[in-house]
């Protein structure tokens, strides 16, 4: 049989909860195994073997999934992949062959070079995340089988241990044959799908640069991150005891027997003259500017008790595997309106930043369990446990963290496309952005700790929020009024911004102008470097890098103002699919966000060769040698892409022995 493409999906089984353990944990659990193996082999009939039942793949089929000659599809393949890692290795270890450089993580793997996501593919397009919604919008004759959930929970997960099972802990084929049947069903119908969805999307194909990519993410996936585990138990151990401490205090100053309950908690303030309809966070510390003195520690407590980034904390613990790496942190086009990564499980992208300054010393005081002292020498040991969650995060035993990231990449990238010059300039002379905006706006000299530096917050604002068409409510969104701006300053500030870049105000209208030609024309427009097309119910808007964005059904309708919006198909802040209303502004945020994604997929192709543990925004973590430069991997991150000439970048960095912010 000469084997050109394998179709697969499996049906499996672990002890770990895969929702909290993560992939690579669920996979190497000693109880995992693989039940059904749904194959089509180069698109043909669609083969279930039952490997519960002892049928066996044929030994070609084993051979190709460590073929990179051999294309694999599977919907999520970053499942199938690494499943069939721990199970070829457990049963089938001829036909196991990893990759990589001896002593990475990644040789416990097979090569993610010879699979292809079907998953990503349709992510490419435009279309939702999940098999079935991707089958229901495409309308394929043949759906996923909607008992499927239930199916899963009964074969795949624990059952627990009772009289009338006889005392099982897995429920197996014999205990109910009709279900099993259906299962079998059901496994074939999710190859189906994934076959389908390869036929439909054929004419809009992923190029190869994207591949190489995705690749190089499973490749990261595989390696994984070290985590110290000592640290994280101690630190959960602190956790308790400072809530138990916490606790007690609050029962103490207010007298209710559970000051953790919000019911209680809002009775108790409302006895005491402050009436308030939330206890979210934001909503404790704004009652903590204006609340009686005699309330204010009670609001702090609570707002101590109620500090959750612990949980990154339990997430480590639940993921972390057996070679003490955190694996799986990423999702490849994870938002498939730009293509940017998103993150899973522990959640790297929105980890609490640090600010201590003796960082080291509280790490050192929370990895030796020592409560009493953390109590005495901060006003908040949740406070400390928080900003010490990315220094749980550790390189391998004789090894270092390179962190290095693009400075103010997304101002950069707009300023570029738009060709606001004065931007340029600061960029390329290595001039602070929000100091030459303030600067730009009020018409005088702004200097960081110099001369008229009080205005350089309005700038920094200014440059955060109204990039991208916002305004007003934009900078209220981002806490110009916390800062300290009054009401009346914020809409001559969106004035003062816009005046000072009319180019960027410019391109807004210019790209907004030319969807809108491209739909009702259906005529290739192009804006600077940036082109759009309409065909087959699709607009794509094509990148500089090769990539491009798609927007599914786009349609001109009419906004709540009366004029003109366009619209389309895709994933709502509710995860709906539904029609979406956007407009050049908003697509330009779309267009920057995507381009600054891009040059960091760049930079880490440049970077491949080093191992590569992380990734956030607009920064690398790196894993790597003592004698490894800082200065020479800041200098090849932060290299001009030859589809972006011109653009002024530039990579900074510093190197410690446990991930921080600095």
């Amino acid at each position: 049989m000469d084997i050109k493409t394998l179709s697969i999906d499996l049906e499996t089984r672990s002890g770990a909860d895969i929702s909290k353990a993560g992939l690579y944990r669920y996979a190497e659990d000693p109880e995992f195994d693989i039940l059904l193996f749904g194959v089509s082999v180069n698109h043909g009939p669609v083969e279930v073997y039952d490997i519960a039942n002892n049928e066996r793949i044929p030994e070609e089929i084993l051979a190709a999934l460590s073929d990179n000659n051999v294309t694999k599809f599977a919907y999520n393949a970053s499942f199938e992949r690494i499943c069939l890692s721990e199970w070829l290795k457990r049963y089938h270890p001829e036909h196991f062959k990893s990759y990589g450089a001896e002593g990475d993580p990644v040789q416990e793997y097979l090569d993610p070079a010879g699979w292809k996501c079907t998953l990503v593919w349709a992510a490419y397009n435009g279309l939702p995340l999940g098999l079935d919604r991707v089958g229901a919008v495409l309308g394929f004759e043949e759906q996923k089988l909607k008992e499927g959930k239930e199916l899963i929970k009964y074969f795949c997960c624990p059952c627990k241990p009772t009289k009338a099972n006889g005392g099982r802990t897995w429920n197996l084929p014999y205990h109910a044959p009709e279900k099993w049947e259906l299962f079998k069903k059901y496994n074939a119908r999710d190859v189906q799908v994934e076959l389908q969805i390869q036929e439909r999307l054929s004419k809009y194909p992923v190029p190869d640069s994207l591949w190489e990519e995705y690749h190089l993410d499973q490749e990261i996936n595989d390696r994984g991150i070290m985590v110290d585990q000592e640290m994280v138990s101690q630190a959960l151990r602190i956790d308790e005891i400072s809530k138990c401490s916490l606790t007690a205090r609050l029962q103490q100053i207010t007298g209710l027997s559970n000051p953790n309950s919000v019911m209680q908690m809002k009775d108790y303030l409302a006895e005491n003259g402050l009436e308030t309809e939330s206890l979210g966070k934001k909503d404790v510390k704004a009652l903590i500017q204006t609340a009686p003195e005699d309330l204010t520690e009670v609001l702090e407590l609570r707002l101590q008790l109620a500090k959750s980034s612990v949980r990154k904390y339990e997430a480590m613990q639940n993921c972390v595997c057996f070679d003490g790496r955190c694996h799986g942190l990423y999702q490849f086009y994870g938002a498939n309106r730009t293509g940017r990564w998103a993150g899973r499980l522990i959640q790297l992208q929105n980890l609490p930043q640090n600010h201590m300054p003796d960082l080291e010393q509280a790490r050192d005081l929370v990895k030796q369990g020592d409560f009493d002292m953390l109590d005495m020498l901060y006003d908040s040991v949740p406070g400390v446990l928080s900003e010490l969650i990315r220094t749980a995060f550790i390189p391998r035993p004789g090894y270092k963290f390179i962190v290095s990231d693009f400075s103010a990449i997304e101002a950069r990238v707009l300023s570029h496309l738009a060709g606001e010059k004065w931007r340029a300039e600061v960029f390329r002379t290595g001039g602070d952005i929000y100091c030459a905006s303030a600067s730009q706006m009020f018409k005088v000299p702004v200097e960081k700790h110099g001369q008229n530096s009080h205005l350089r917050q309005k700038g920094k604002i200014a440059e955060l929020a109204l990039g991208y068409g916002g305004s007003v409510g934009a900078l209220k969104a981002m806490g110009a009024i916390e800062m300290g701006l009054s009401e009346d300053e914020l809409q001559p500030l969106v004035t003062m911004w816009r005046e000072s870049n009319p180019h960027i105000v410019r391109y807004w209208w210019d790209v907004d102008e030319a969807v809108k030609e491209t739909i009702q024309k259906h005529a290739e427009t192009k804006v600077g470097n940036v082109s759009f097309i309409a065909r087959n119910g699709m607009l794509f808007i094509n990148l500089p890098s090769g990539r491009r964005l798609a927007y599914v059904k786009p349609r001109i309708g009419e906004n709540q103002f009366g004029g003109e919006s366009v619209t389309y198909m895709g994933i709502d802040a509710n995860k709906k699919w539904s029609r979406i209303e956007s407009y050049g502004p908003k697509f330009v945020e779309n267009i920057v966000q995507a381009i600054s994604r891009d040059i960091l997929a760049y930079a880490m192709k440049t970077l491949s060769y080093c191992s590569i543990v992380g990734h956030v925004h607009d920064e690398l973590i790196i894993e790597c040698s003592p004698d490894v430069s800082l200065e020479v991997i800041c200098e090849q991150m932060g290299r001009t892409p030859p589809w972006l000439p011109g653009i002024e970048l530039r990579a900074d960095g510093y190197q410690c022995p446990f991930y921080q912010k600095q």
